[in-house]
């Protein structure tokens, strides 16, 4: 597997678009999200020239992707889902980044139950490995319910920054990921 990590000048043309057109895919496509595309490619107000974004290679074919953000500067969570940290306030800290539009389909071998594909643990090293780069020493991240098992259960240290909450008839919630050097 091969990744790729960089802002959206530091990617060429044919990796920014094959990630909006991905993203597209498994979002809109797959997922049934409502959120803005344009010309088949899922892009919001968070893609900005300083979001870093990660992607996965399996020969040449793009199999996931995943988006870090500054907690500095505006972010999904603190803009769009703040109550999902409860009574506390969204983190801004050089040292806490957000993981967000993380996805990892495209190569998938069958996958015991309760468990991280291949792909997705190999994706979420690079995404931290990167993370690490940057200063961060924790993600923040909102997810689905089932994802803060399933990183529990691939070994990272994961806990709630607030409880669980139903937005669009789906439960998430935002949670903590520590980050450790990947060894």
């Amino acid at each position: 597997m091969e990744f790729t990590a960089g802002t959206s000048q530091c990617l060429s043309e044919a990796q920014f678009v094959g990630l909006g057109q991905y993203r597209h895919k498994v979002f809109v496509e797959t997922l049934g999200w409502d959120v803005p595309t344009r010309a088949g490619l899922e892009l919001d107000q968070f893609d900005r020239p300083d979001t870093i974004y990660v992607l996965a290679r399996n020969h040449g074919k793009l199999v996931g992707v995943a988006r870090l953000l500054p907690t500095l500067r505006p972010y999904l969570l603190d803009e769009v889902f703040p109550h999902l940290m409860g009574d506390a306030r969204p983190p801004k800290s050089a040292e806490v980044w957000e993981l967000s539009r993380f996805a990892a389909v495209g190569c998938q071998s069958r996958v015991p139950s309760g468990h991280l594909s291949t792909t997705a643990l190999e994706l979420l090293r690079a995404v931290q490995d990167c993370a690490l780069r940057q200063g961060a020493s924790r993600l923040i991240m909102v997810t689905a319910l089932g994802v803060e098992r399933l990183l529990r259960n691939a070994g990272y240290c994961v806990y709630r920054a607030g409880p669980p909450q139903v937005v669009d008839g789906q439960p998430v919630l935002a949670c903590w990921i520590e980050l450790q050097p990947s060894k």
